[in-house]
C-alpha cells in the first residue's frame, strides 16, 4: 500500500493491534462482543476536522469507509474503502483497499494462503490499468490484518506495564508486532468520558510500515473494550492524526 495521506488516515483508523499470550477459544471470542459492531469516528488533523471514518465489523468480515471533509477535501479529496475477510478466530483470509485520493485511483489486494503460509500483495492503478507493485512474504499459519487484530485486542486484557505480540502482515511485510499497554487515562469524546487504557502498537519504523512514527489506541477500561480514541504520530508532512469515537452502534 502506497503511504499517501489517505493511507495514513486508513492506517490510523484500523491498524491498532494486540494479542493474548495464548489464543482464546472461538466461543470466547464470539461471546465477548456483538456480531455486528459499527463505530463512527471524527478525524482531526492539525486541529481541523479532516474527515469521517466508519468501521463495521461482522462475524467474519469487516468494512472501513474513509471520506475526507472540509479543507482537506479542497486540498486533496480522499475516498477509501477497505474490506477484509477472516475466519472466526480472526485469522486473515484476504483484504482489498480501493483508494481514490486526489487524481489517483488505486486498488490493493492481499490474500493469505494458510496452506502455503504466504501472503500475496498486488497493487494496481485503475486509471492506467497497470500493475504498480506485486510481492509476497512468508507468514505463520494464522496471521492478522489490522481490523481482525483489533477484534482480537478487544477480546483480551493486557494490563498497564505488560507487553505482548501478535503476528501481522500487510502482504509486503510480516512480523510479530509488539503491543505495549502503557497507562490508564481519562478520554473525552463526543460520546462521553471514558476511563481507558492507552496501548502502543509498534508496527512503524520498518516493522510492518517503513514510515517513522508511533501508533496509539485507547480502549475503554471495562468489559466493552471500546476503541474510543486512535492516534498516529508521524513526521512532516503528515504529522498527528487523531480519531475520536462519535457514535457506537450494534445494528
Amino acid at each position: 500500500m502506497r503511504f499517501s495521506p489517505g493511507a495514513a488516515l486508513t492506517l490510523v483508523a484500523c491498524a491498532f493491534v494486540a494479542a493474548q499470550n495464548t489464543p482464546k477459544l472461538e466461543s470466547d471470542l464470539v461471546s465477548s462482543h456483538p456480531i455486528h459492531d459499527k463505530f463512527t469516528y471524527d478525524v482531526e488533523w492539525r486541529l481541523i476536522h479532516a474527515g469521517t471514518v466508519v468501521i463495521e465489523a461482522y462475524r467474519t468480515r469487516a468494512d472501513l469507509h474513509l471520506d475526507s471533509a472540509g479543507l482537506v477535501t479542497n486540498l486533496f479529496k480522499i475516498h477509501d474503502v477497505y474490506s477484509a475477510d477472516y475466519d472466526p478466530s480472526y485469522c486473515a483470509a484476504d483484504w482489498t483497499m480501493d483508494s481514490e485520493e486526489g487524481k489517483r485511483h488505486h486498488e490493493t489486494k492481499v490474500t493469505y494462503d494458510r496452506d502455503q503460509k504466504r501472503a500475496s500483495y498486488l497493487e494496481r492503478d485503475l486509471i492506467k490499468n497497470t500493475i504498480l507493485r506485486s510481492d509476497s512474504v512468508p507468514i505463520p499459519t494464522c496471521t492478522h490484518e489490522v481490523i481482525g487484530a483489533l477484534a482480537v485486542m478487544r477480546g483480551t486484557s493486557v494490563a498497564p506495564g505488560q507487553i505482548t505480540q501478535i503476528p501481522m502482515s500487510d502482504g509486503r511485510h510480516a512480523a510479530n508486532v509488539k503491543i505495549e499497554a502503557q497507562q490508564r487515562e481519562e478520554i473525552k469524546t463526543p460520546t462521553g468520558t471514558y476511563k481507558a487504557i492507552r496501548y502502543e502498537a509498534n508496527m512503524m519504523n520498518g516493522v510492518i510500515y517503513t514510515r517513522k512514527g508511533r501508533a496509539f489506541i485507547w480502549l475503554s477500561d471495562d468489559e466493552r473494550r471500546l476503541p474510543v480514541q486512535i492516534r498516529l504520530k508521524m513526521q512532516f508532512p503528515i504529522g498527528t492524526v487523531t480519531l475520536s469515537l462519535i457514535k457506537e452502534e450494534h445494528p
